[in-house]
């Protein structure tokens, strides 16, 4: 117990504690950490001042100014912030009053929104851990075609308010999602700019669609914004008010975490404390894995939010220096109690590669049926989570428990700004870049490569039956690479594959 009341932080006002008693952050270990602590504080106090955060595209990091635009450095970024904002909220009341109909003269009941990740995970998790009280949540979150059509067939067409999100516009999943669901609106003779909004950056190319052909309505993305630490800005705050959500107090929520762990006072800060027992566990180099376990159902896209939030913001190759540090920390999980019957074996008796982090949400307000006499679901619940905390425990597993009371707009806002921060914490104990993404622009680059590729391998068949690798000869470009894109277009139905003993001797033919 002793261990516990000196490793428990709690915030009192705000029903947020963080137990660090099975990954205790010791007096020398916070003693050794002092000048990069000191370092990590001074680092996000210039961020938040306005200076240039992310060095490699020269550009300010602003989205802990999106709750308390106060902090804004200039009355410009200040009115950036605050005439979205009210902008969004008019808008959504014309929506859900339904004072802004869909063309057919009938009240919107379903929001389509399309994008790709953070511009699509912060919507979703909000669509999921929230009760809609406005439109139905929608999303074409991938270029699968299956699984577009499988939510457009699903649609209620004509009554579905489109929201298209990319910050340039360009971004190819989103365009692709976009461009399906206007054919889409066209074969069922309907008009998709009629019922769409973009939310995007001011003269991007999706801006540019939005004006010429008439969209419903236009919101500003800013570059200093980034996808995954953008839910509170209008990327996820639109898609939330037409749900019904209640954005101030999920800004408040975010606001009111920000003021804490603001303070450079670890004792007191609990990103600071977040992000230090990440260092110790992982030794500063991520050598162990986070599992997310919240053990609540309408929590169960937080771990899926977190991957991004933390692994693209702290998986680098490089530090600030130019240094090679292959940097980063994996995250995994699902929820709880689902996990008990899933991966904890392992966890509990494989491999001791991760840590835990539990999130405890300690109201049921619907837990009046007893399952066993004494005893109802939220009570075996909360056995599970005490129980694999304990058994992980005494096998040497280390794990962080956050409890809050119960699963809202404002403790949702908590917990999206605690982790934001402690990533921001993170990033500078470990000296490198956290809101830049060379690795996805690269994979985007290959994928841009592959689908020259595709053209140039479907142009070079003929009625003769041919090889990849003759193909490849053809083209000078690589026989492995050829053979997938030869594969793809005859899957496609626009050549005929004929298989041999390998890949070596399989044929292609128009």
């Amino acid at each position: 117990m002793k261990t516990y009341a000196q490793q428990l932080l709690r915030y009192p006002e705000m029903g947020i504690s963080l137990d660090f008693s099975k990954l205790p952050l010791t007096h020398d270990f916070l003693a050794e950490m002092q000048p990069l602590i000191d370092r990590a504080y001074s680092d996000i106090a210039a961020l938040e001042g306005g200076d240039i955060a992310n060095p490699d595209e020269q550009r300010m990091v602003g989205h802990y100014w999106l709750r308390n635009s106060a902090l804004a450095p200039t009355a410009e970024l200040r009115a950036k912030i605050d005439e979205p904002l009210a902008d969004l909220k008019a808008f959504a009341a014309e929506v859900l009053s339904g004072r802004l109909a869909a063309p057919n003269g009938k009240p919107y009941s379903t929001c389509l929104v399309i994008g790709i990740g953070g511009s699509a995970l912060g919507p979703e998790l909000v669509a999921d851990a929230l009760p809609a009280s406005g439109l139905r949540m929608a999303f074409l979150d991938n270029t699968d075609p299956d699984g577009m059509y499988r939510v457009l067939d699903a649609l209620p067409l004509t009554e579905t308010l489109a929201v298209v999100i990319s910050k340039s516009g360009g971004t190819p999943e989103t365009r692709n999602g976009m461009v399906c669901a206007q054919e889409y609106f066209r074969s069922k003779g309907l008009s998709f700019a009629k019922q769409a909004v973009a939310v995007t950056g001011v003269g991007s190319k999706l801006d540019k669609v939005a004006v010429a052909e008439g969209w419903v309505k236009r919101f500003p993305m800013e570059d200093w914004v980034g996808g995954r630490t953008s839910e509170t800005s209008v990327v996820g705050l639109v898609p939330a008010s037409l749900q019904g959500a209640d954005i101030d107090s999920l800004l408040k929520g975010a606001a009111d975490m920000d003021a804490k762990t603001r303070i450079p006072d670890t004792a007191t800060n609990a990103a600071m404390k977040l992000a230090l027992a990440w260092y110790a566990v992982g030794e500063g180099h991520g050598k162990k894995d986070m599992v997310v376990l919240p053990y609540k159902d309408s929590l169960v896209l937080f771990s899926k939010y977190l991957q991004q939030l933390i692994m693209e913001s702290l998986g680098k190759e490089l530090d600030l220096d130019g240094k090679t540090v292959h940097q980063g920390i994996s995250v995994y999980g699902n929820k709880g109690s689902t996990d008990q019957h899933a991966y904890v074996q392992q966890l509990r008796d494989g491999l001791n590669n991760f840590f835990v982090t539990f999130i405890e949400v300690r109201q049921s307000p619907r837990d009046g049926v007893q399952v066993e006499p004494g005893f109802t679901a939220g009570d075996y619940l909360q056995g599970f989570l005490r129980g694999t905390r304990k058994a992980l425990a005494e096998s040497g597993r280390s794990s962080i428990t956050i409890s809050i009371p119960t699963v809202n707009a404002y403790t949702l806002g908590m917990l999206i700004a605690l982790f934001e921060r402690a990533v921001s914490f993170y990033a500078s104990l470990i000296h490198i870049n956290a809101y830049h993404q060379p690795g996805v622009q690269a994979g985007k680059l290959a994928a841009n490569a592959f689908l020259k590729l595709l053209a140039a391998a479907e142009g070079a068949l003929t009625e003769a039956p041919t090889t990849a690798g003759e193909v490849a000869a053809k083209l000078g470009t690589d026989a492995e690479d050829t053979y997938h894109a030869l594969v793809h277009i005859a899957e496609s139905g626009k050549a005929r594959w004929v298989l041999g003993d390998c890949p070596c001797g399989d044929t292609f033919a128009k």
